[in-house]
């Protein structure tokens, strides 16, 4: 069964000012990557559906849905907070990107496909209950991982985070919520300061110095992740694949290689196996060099579609 692999190229219509790291061309270059090595012929390659509106108000406040529809520009950018911005081809974008997980835990769930990858922009792990931030709008795994517990026979999902920056708005948006375990690896300090000390049972945060290495990070996913993994038994697996904990991502300091995300990539698939008959449903986060960006999305492609 081949890897589900969604994307859409209305993600190029969500531009923010000129020289800001959350572009067009990440997406981009990622396809041309997979494009050129010959990898993406064996994905089944789709375009997501616009999410849902019920999906969305799972996890986010309804005034704060309003707010961004109120304050989308017809031409310009309307200010969401300094780093981040609404064009006009911002909002559509940023519902394919959410609409993409909801579809994928449809297709899973129904036995039409094991794993997915959404290549979509923009990202969403910053964005929390009621506020957008970070380069995120739309809490994209978030939107999955609740899609999947409104299904009657899920009870369990976990969201494994291992992009540079640490997963804020997942951790807001569940942190009551004992039905999903989140699991978030980050640079710390480092933005955006917010929940990386939380206490609860269902989130399990392990921040990383700056100049973390890979042997430094795979000691650490091995004794956090595994572990709640096996005591929380998931019945779905969403990642927040961000690759700017890169060793060359111009927003972090953490020193990881491609192997590094093939080896972290091959990790949550064997947990998957092992709880879930393997689903996985994983979203693009981070990574900002471009050329690293592709060829550590292709490492972790490689080690998902297994």
């Amino acid at each position: 069964m081949p890897l589900t692999f969604f994307t859409h190229n209305a993600y190029d219509a969500h531009r923010m000012h000129d020289g800001h790291p959350e572009r067009p061309e990440r997406t981009r270059a990622i396809l041309a990557h997979l494009r050129e090595t010959g990898q993406l012929a064996h994905f089944d390659e789709r375009k997501p559906r616009a999410v849902s509106e019920n999906a969305l108000k799972r996890v986010h406040e309804p005034l704060y849905l309003r707010k961004l529809v109120e304050h989308a520009p017809q031409s310009g950018l309307a200010m969401i907070d300094p780093d981040t911005h609404l064009a006009p081809g911002s909002l559509p974008a940023a519902q394919l990107a959410a609409g993409a997980v909801e579809e994928a835990v449809d297709l899973v769930l129904t036995g039409k496909t094991r794993r997915v990858f959404s290549c979509a922009r923009p990202p969403g792990h910053h964005a929390e209950h009621d506020t957008g931030m970070g380069f995120c709008f739309y809490n994209n795994v978030a939107v999955g991982a609740a899609a999947a517990l409104a299904h009657q026979d899920i009870e369990r999902v976990a969201v494994l985070d291992f992009d540079v920056h640490h997963g804020n708005g997942t951790v807001d948006i569940f942190k009551d919520t004992p039905e999903v375990l989140v699991a978030s690896s980050f640079q710390h300090p480092h933005y955006p300061h917010r929940y990386f000390d939380l206490e609860r049972p269902n989130i399990v945060n392990t921040p990383l110095p700056a100049g973390t290495g890979g042997p430094g990070f795979r000691k650490a996913i091995e004794r956090d992740w595994l572990p709640a993994l096996d005591r929380f038994r998931p019945q779905l697996v969403f990642i927040s694949a961000g690759f700017d904990a890169h060793n060359d991502d111009p927003l972090g300091d953490i020193q990881l290689k491609e192997e590094d995300f093939s080896w972290v990539t091959e990790l949550i698939v064997a947990s998957a196996k092992q709880h879930c008959e393997g689903r996985v449903i994983s979203t693009l986060e981070g990574g900002y060099n471009l050329e690293a960006l592709a060829t550590s999305a292709a490492a972790h492609l490689e080690a998902l579609s297994d």
